[in-house]
């Protein structure tokens, strides 16, 4: 948030973005634990971000009768009198109360609460209500420390449904919904900014009244089976629409403005990728001749291309890639192409280079001597370079083209959003293609690449061979590394991926070097190990060796490098797969099966297994397709998970959920396009209402847009 979003931010939403600090009860104690929960290192929390934390799910305690018709293990509120008092004694460490009604008894224990406090709540003979789960201790009813006492004043405000929140140490989920009732206080009414029409087909309550029915639920929700998405309530379903509506108006907002800014038609007669076509030693697939057609298309057009290009691994990216870059050159101009690591983009020069023909490419990294790069960024300015390729190196100011036409950015996901766009400040309405080895599902692509047309590419290069994988019990580990000996007597290089224990490096380090121990032992100096923690040459010199051979098993703590091309590896082992999910499994098992010799993959797992990591291990096993895999990751995932929130540039959703909200997302795109269409400056009343959406979901980048014309 800039420092102008409070002037340019209407006066409407002031309430909300107020601190949630301003609160009644908010004291010196809570403050802390809520900035810890709902703020972050930019800004502190506000009543905005308590509202949106909605609960996780709502407990129901229904008032049962009688002590005897109470169900065992479910929550319940009993109406019960006070009849005696058990102290702790000798080794005992429960203080006990005795409660009844007319059939029967029941026992309230509490460990480490002093007896001065228990018999405040329940003084002997009197009336009280108490909520919580019932079970069986040798054979007698009891309730461990009930999470309400009331008396009947208490009960008539009982809500039916206690919500349940995402709670932080010291600060409990009841505190949160006393905040959350007063922050519902300082609600504003805001205008309508969805299409009554959609309202009342939806049968959707106005925004105010979805985000109360969220924070006071009126039933718990059904139970949902291990592996399965819960549904979203009918309020929440009418709170994701808004929050997709925005993030969709966002994104054609800003796509609207970048077709307004004039392009340049940067495809010429296609001699030169007729050329290169006729030299490649693969006939395209159906699939890249499709994407070749849609982008050399665009980049005819005087309209600027930003065009996503979707493949499954070794479906043939790069291919489809040069082709444009040669589109480009064809019209007289330049092509850039980035990788996120150095081994990547040295990769892909030493690919392209025997395909180019007459055109004149380059290598820039940060690791050039300094003549070589002074050289290189010379003959970049005076237009001696036909395509450049490079790291993150590409974008340092220094870097200066003759004329760029085309950037290519290999693997989205590990660039932000400015990172791309500084690319594309270059030159003069640059073309920008972005490529992707990761499957995204189709509601995915939209939210995150929504601004961009796509391209997929859903075919494999003819000659590609099955891999085959197989579930292996750890317990079997033994056989495995036998097995290792026979493949790499027959000339087999293996990928050996160590568990992923937890989120520090250090433990996931820790076990990798464990397993490189065990495997040196068996292999000698044959085993080579990777790990995050290595610097960058170190890395790039580690998988060097393998990829040249001089280390035949390499052990790696993470995910190796997506677009690594080491066709002599034709044996994964991943261990611990049941931690893994659906799309990091098949990102690594794509790192074989990448030549001619059969391959396969071993996903060692320890049992027993849970319901969702059985269906994630047997539908590798069934299928190699990524983008089925991937729709399937979203279901038992979500939509945080498969893309990993953390990614730079990918924000989570906060109100929608993919997994449950997806079918809500074509019907926000479409609207968003019609609104963009009809009143590009939002200069209507819904125009003027949904400015206030964009506000309130923070895409204020969407407004400067309109302002900068």
């Amino acid at each position: 948030m800039t420092d102008d979003t409070p002037r340019l931010r209407p006066s409407i939403l002031d309430a909300l973005f107020a601190p949630v600090r301003g609160l009644p009860g908010v004291g010196a104690k809570m403050a802390p634990l809520i900035e810890k929960l709902l703020g972050t290192d930019e800004r502190p929390a506000r009543i905005v971000d308590l509202l949106f934390h909605l609960p996780q799910r709502g407990i129901a305690r229904p008032l049962v009768g009688a002590i005897a018709q109470a169900p065992i293990g479910e929550p319940v509120t009993l109406g019960v009198t006070v009849v005696e008092h058990r102290a702790p004694t000798g080794g005992r460490r429960a203080y006990r109360v005795l409660v009844e009604d007319g059939t029967g008894d029941i026992s309230l224990v509490f460990f480490g609460m002093p007896r001065a406090r228990v018999e405040k709540m329940l003084p002997l003979g009197s009336h009280r209500f108490v909520s919580g789960r019932i079970e069986l201790w040798d054979g007698m009813r009891q309730m461990v420390h009930p999470s309400r006492i009331i008396d009947e004043a208490g009960l008539a405000d009982l809500p039916a449904v206690e919500p349940v929140y995402g709670a932080t140490e010291g600060l409990t989920s009841r505190s949160i919904s006393r905040l959350a009732h007063s922050a519902l206080e300082r609600l504003p009414v805001l205008p309508e900014w969805q299409d009554p029409a959609w309202l009342r087909a939806q049968d959707f309550a106005p925004f105010a009244d979805a985000l109360r029915a969220e924070h006071h639920p009126e039933e718990a929700p059904p139970p949902v089976a291990e592996g399965e998405i819960a549904p979203s309530t009918p309020a929440r379903r009418r709170l994701a629409y808004d929050e997709l509506l925005a993030s969709q108006l966002a994104l054609a907002l800003m796509r609207a403005r970048a077709r307004r800014k004039p392009g340049r038609s940067n495809a010429g007669d296609g001699h030169l990728k007729e050329r290169i076509e006729a030299t490649l030693p693969f006939a395209l697939t159906g699939a890249q001749a499709r994407a070749v057609t849609e982008i050399r298309a665009d980049m005819a057009s005087d309209r600027r291309m930003l065009r996503l290009l979707q493949g499954d691994v070794g479906s043939g990216k790069t291919a489809v890639a040069l082709l444009a870059m040669a589109s480009a050159v064809e019209a007289g101009r330049q092509a850039a192409l980035m990788a996120p690591t150095e081994i990547l983009a040295r990769q892909h020069f030493e690919r392209l280079t025997p395909l180019i023909g007459a055109l004149r490419i380059r290598l820039l990294t940060g690791r050039d001597r300094v003549a070589e790069r002074r050289a290189t960024l010379s003959d970049l300015a005076e237009g001696k370079i036909d395509i450049l390729v490079g790291t993150h190196a590409l974008f340092q100011d220094s870097v200066v083209f003759s004329d760029l036409g085309l950037a290519v950015v290999d693997e989205q996901h590990r660039f932000g959003v400015h990172q791309r766009l500084a690319l594309g400040a270059k030159g003069e309405a640059v073309d920008i293609l972005v490529m992707t080895a990761t499957p995204i599902p189709r509601t995915l692509a939209l939210t995150f690449f929504g601004d961009m047309d796509v391209s997929v590419l859903d075919e494999k290069p003819a000659g590609r061979q099955p891999i085959k994988t197989l579930t292996v019990p750890i317990e079997r580990i033994d056989e495995v590394v036998a097995g290792l000996h026979r493949a790499l007597e027959a000339g087999d290089r293996v990928y050996w991926i160590c568990p992923l224990v937890a989120e520090s490096e250090f433990v996931d380090l820790a076990a990798a070097a464990e397993r490189f121990d065990d495997l040196t032992k068996e292999f000698g100096t044959s085993v080579g190990l990777i790990h995050g923690k290595m610097p960058g040459p170190e890395k790039d010199a580690a998988m060097e060796r393998f990829a040249s051979g001089d280390t035949r098993i390499l052990v790696s703590t993470t995910v190796v490098e997506v677009g690594v091309d080491v066709p002599e590896a034709t044996i994964m082992v991943i261990e611990h797969a049941e931690r893994f999910g659906l799309a990091q499994l098949h990102q690594l098992r794509g790192r074989v099966g990448r030549g001619a010799r059969a391959s396969s993959c071993l996903l060692l797992y320890r049992g027993p297994l849970g319901q969702a990591a059985k269906a994630r291990l047997e539908m590798m096993r069934e299928t190699e397709d990524g983008f089925r895999l991937a729709e399937e990751d979203l279901r038992l995932r979500g939509e945080g998970e498969v893309l990993g929130t953390r990614q730079s540039g990918l924000a989570a959703f906060r109100l929608a959920r993919i997994e449950s909200d997806g079918d809500l997302l074509e019907a926000a795109r479409d609207d968003a396009r019609l609104i963009v269409e009809r009143d590009p400056a939002l200069r209507s009343e819904r125009g003027e209402a949904l400015r206030v959406l964009l506000y309130l979901f923070e895409r204020d980048a969407a407004i400067r847009l309109l302002g900068a014309g």
